[in-house]
């Protein structure tokens, strides 16, 4: 494929995998992005997944027509990217390898060996020229992984993000729902913690004049770059990208999923924007991470469970709040059958949440739903839609 007239996408598609990071759901599959830009010199941006690399040697060979790498560019040392290199290193003994410091390091860890006669050490402001092209180093650190760099090519205009901007799901799967689905499913579960780094890289970005960003995961972006530059800042600062309200639930016997459900009816016919519902003992749980955080409201109904918060909820609260989970207004539906307590525990795990405001206009069952618990669900339908 071609990115330009001088850059040739040289990734590789991989069906086989069911959960990226060991815990990410990938039904349709996941890419691994390279790509080689082709002048006086050539350069190879990153490699590969280790169970891909004879597929992208081919690639490799396919796309030069004969002639060799003379660099290789790493730009983040993920297994899912990295895990080639010694590969490249050994079908091409010429070639340089460009890195950072500590992805030198890394490298030592992982193979055995830093490639110490073949290094190029770049950071913040270096550049390397390739004949008409020029490579500019932008330092990304914790975006999401120390070490990582990005790439601007000052020539074509072209951002070779690392990990930034990309997404669940292979090349070669036509998404039906577009880029930005996956891309927050990934973004919040992956990067989600770390969006005061990506503020960082996004500033430098907004100095540079770019046409095309060329993720490590996921499809090349041509088309409206500043969408996808805006997108990533409402993400990184934790704002509020979707108006709307989402509810989580777990229920043991239905009777909270039942209050989680009528308390939806409720706000659907107050007229609220856009209300969501999920399970979370039955939903995939970053689905349900990635909507907790496109909306501004969230709703999280729950049992009392050994004196606090069910396990499943609890969970998940930690993983919003790992991922600094932020500039939010929460509710609380609580049950139990003699204590309710639960509303406690959630209040607690919050505790060191920034600028999140919880409504006092709680909904407390004990076991069932009464006319009481609707009229209680009337009011915090009001107060959530102030």
């Amino acid at each position: 494929m071609q990115v330009t007239s001088s850059i040739k996408y040289i990734g590789v598609d991989d069906h086989e995998i069911d959960l990226f990071e060991g815990q990410f759901e990938v039904p349709n599959g996941m890419a691994y992005n390279s790509y080689a830009i082709i002048d006086e010199k050539i350069a190879v941006m990153d490699s590969v997944d280790g169970h891909f690399g004879d597929q992208w040697l081919l690639n490799i060979k396919n796309a030069l027509d004969g002639r060799t790498p003379d660099f290789l560019v790493v730009q983040h040392m993920e297994m899912d990217h990295s895990a080639s290199i010694r590969q490249f290193a050994d079908a091409f003994p010429n070639a340089k390898i460009v890195s950072s410091k500590m992805a030198f390091a890394m490298m030592k860890s992982y193979f055995g060996s830093d490639f110490a006669d073949r290094q190029v050490v770049v950071a913040e402001g270096s550049t390397l020229s390739i004949g008409a092209h020029t490579l500019n180093f932008i330092a990304a650190p914790n975006v999401h992984w120390p070490e990582v760099l990005f790439t601007y090519e000052s020539a074509e205009k072209v951002l070779f993000s690392a990990d930034g901007f990309g997404k669940f799901g292979a090349n070669d799967y036509d998404d039906p729902e577009g880029w930005a689905c996956e891309a927050r499913r990934y973004y919040f579960g992956i990067v989600g913690k770390f969006g005061a780094n990506v503020q960082a890289v996004l500033k430098k970005a907004s100095a540079l004049d770019i046409k095309i960003i060329a993720p490590l995961h996921g499809p090349v972006l041509c088309d409206n770059i500043q969408y996808y530059l805006d997108t990533y800042n409402i993400w990184s600062s934790y704002g509020v990208e979707s108006e709307g309200i989402a509810i989580a639930y777990t229920s043991v016997y239905g009777n909270t999923k039942q209050a989680a459900e009528k308390l939806a009816q409720i706000l659907t016919e107050k007229g609220a924007p856009k209300v969501v519902v999920f399970d979370l003992a039955r939903e995939d749980t970053y689905e349900c991470v990635e909507d907790a955080f496109r909306y501004g409201k969230l709703v999280l109904a729950t049992t009392t469970y050994n004196g606090g918060v069910f396990p499943t909820m609890r969970e998940f609260i930690e993983h919003l709040t790992e991922r600094n989970y932020q500039n939010r207004t929460i509710a609380f539906i609580e049950n139990g059958s003699w204590a309710p307590s639960a509303a406690k525990g959630m209040t607690a795990l919050f505790a060191e949440s920034k600028n999140i405001t919880i409504l006092d206009a709680k909904v407390t069952l004990k076991i069932a739903m009464t006319q009481e618990t609707v009229a209680q669900l009337e009011s915090l339908a009001d107060a959530l839609l102030r």
